[in-house]
């Protein structure tokens, strides 16, 4: 059977159980382990020492190892919605200002050892992050913290600089992730792959030449929380830069579920293909790609050269070209199913022009063909990366205004390269740390952002951010998410490109396989189980 599943998030909860009865009777009963495939790369070496230290890992495949094994205070509900509480009993603002938030730990929390969960471990954890403040890493989300007080063994509270409705999401991410104290340094890193927590999971890793081969996850019999492992055992099972040997080793049944990456290809196949046993699940998603500048380098320090780009890429025809009907145009770096989304660079740029990219150009002094190298990365996004890069070179140099090269390389190198600003131009995907308008500005337009980027326009940063995040009502902050958008697409500090949605490819005795990544694209293990095929 092949299925092909829509889960809005809006109807989430009521498509679920009939998604869910294709499948028989679930439960973890089964000794055999679910078996997980990702194309994610994890690795260590001297420019990506910790990739599994809360306090460094800032990309998707890292949150998911940790997702599975850290606790957090707070956590998004299954069918998405509002941060509800995790490790915590119950949080929330505790004064008008929404400056002081406080929550008071489960009672019975402990560690994967044992040892009980404090609000000492929480203070710590969280210390300890800002404290390492990593290069690229997730300490951002946190830096608006200005002090964590524990009362007793169960309270924590956190006094923040200003006011941030978003806080508690940030509670929810793996950044605020609960640490056993004794396996990780508070000033500096823990190398390698263990991850010690009070996550439903207990991870055991398999590692090759300092690469990560199979992540083996056992239910924690200490774990305390609202999550419900079904499975007592899954593993993840990488399969580098290799889609196709991933879908190869599905529909032979090596593994079980695939959902990092799947290439255009394999959702055109899956999708159309009414035979075999493998089902696909098909659900908005909120991941977005996009070209990212360093402002301080030439030739696209000129303001001009940055903008001639935003008008003659064509992101119609570069969504539909390489990812057909799985990716579409983003005109801002809010997609378009978030709320407080513009299409500002549609409104600034409208239609492709390279008419209006010469007048931007000329009327700035700026000599053409302008060079210029495009960066992207070889084997974290998938190996439509590739045809990507180059459909934008062709349509940067068809337009008779550029000359441009692509170069690839591989992520452990490629993002520690960009961090020390070798990059003028180049490419990145975003998977938001929570599902807010917020988490698509402030790491890429904030101090400390993600890009590690030299752009900094303090409107933006002292002024709208900080107006935005005083708002409880998201809807309520339009106004000021509108200024920024506008403000980014004539400023251009980034380039959006596309929004994809998201897909789960499973064998057909899977159950869970539509819980299995939830609106952010985070992996949620827990949900899934084996059962019988009608």
């Amino acid at each position: 059977m092949n299925r092909r599943s829509l889960v809005l998030p809006a109807v989430v909860g009521l498509l679920a159980p009939v998604l869910a009865a294709c499948g028989g009777s679930g439960g973890g009963s089964d000794d055999k382990a679910i078996v997980v495939g990702t194309t994610d790369r994890f690795s260590v070496s001297k420019e990506v020492p910790a990739p599994l230290d809360p306090a460094y890992a800032y990309d998707a495949g890292a949150w998911n190892v940790l997702r599975q094994t850290l606790q957090t205070l707070m956590a998004l509900p299954r069918g998405g919605g509002d941060p509800v509480p995790e490790a915590a009993r119950r949080c929330g603002f505790t004064d008008t200002g929404d400056e002081r938030y406080a929550c008071t730990l489960r009672s019975g929390l402990a560690f994967a050892n044992g040892d009980p969960v404090t609000a000492a471990d929480v203070k710590y954890s969280v210390e300890r992050v800002l404290r390492i403040k990593a290069d690229g890493g997730p300490s951002g989300l946190l830096s608006n913290i200005d002090v964590v007080e524990t009362q007793g063994d169960s309270k924590v509270v956190f006094h923040l600089k200003t006011p941030d409705a978003t806080f508690p999401y940030k509670l929810a991410t793996p950044a605020a992730g609960i640490v056993e104290p004794s396996h990780y340094p508070a000033n500096r890193l823990r190398t390698g792959f263990e991850v010690d927590g009070s996550g439903p999971y207990r991870l055991r890793a398999q590692a090759v030449k300092g690469t990560l081969v199979k992540a083996v996850f056992t239910k924690n019999p200490h774990y305390t929380g609202d999550l419900h492992p079904k499975s007592d055992r899954v593993e993840l099972r990488s399969f580098p830069e290799d889609p196709d040997a991933m879908g190869r080793a599905l529909e032979k049944g090596d593994i079980d579920l695939m959902a990092r990456t799947l290439s255009p290809e394999q959702i055109k196949k899956y999708t159309e293909d009414p035979g075999g046993s493998v089902n696909l699940v098909e659900s908005p998603g909120l991941e977005i790609r996009y070209l990212a500048f360093d402002t301080d380098a030439p030739p696209v320090e000129n303001k001009a050269v940055r903008q001639a780009m935003a008008q003659i890429v064509d992101r119609g025809a570069l969504a539909s070209r390489v990812y057909g009907s799985t990716a579409e145009p983003l005109y801002s770096l809010v997609p378009a199913t978030i709320t407080g989304h513009t299409n500002a660079f549609f409104n600034t740029y409208g239609n492709p022009s390279p008419a209006k990219a010469r007048d931007i150009l000329k009327k700035a002094g700026v000599s053409t063909p302008v060079k210029l190298t495009l960066h992207y990365t070889t084997d974290h996004y998938g190996h439509a990366t590739e045809k990507e890069f180059e459909t934008l070179r062709q349509q940067l140099d068809s337009s008779g205004l550029f000359r441009a090269d692509i170069v690839g390389t591989p992520w452990n190198q490629y993002r520690a390269q960009q961090l020390k600003g070798r990059y003028a131009v180049y490419g990145l995907g975003w998977f938001p740390d929570f599902p807010d308008a917020d988490n698509f500005i402030a790491p890429f337009l904030d101090k400390d952002n993600f890009l590690a980027s030299p752009y900094a326009n303090r409107t933006i940063r002292d002024e709208l951010i900080p107006q935005s995040r005083r708002e409880a009502d998201r809807l309520n902050a339009s106004n000021s998410l509108t200024r920024i958008q506008d403000i980014v697409a004539d400023d251009v500090p980034v380039l959006p490109l596309w929004q994809g949605k998201q897909y789960v490819a499973a064998r057909d005795d899977i159950q869970g396989a539509e819980w299995a990544l939830d609106t952010s694209s985070n992996l949620q293990l827990w949900e899934l189980s084996r059962g019988v095929s009608d």
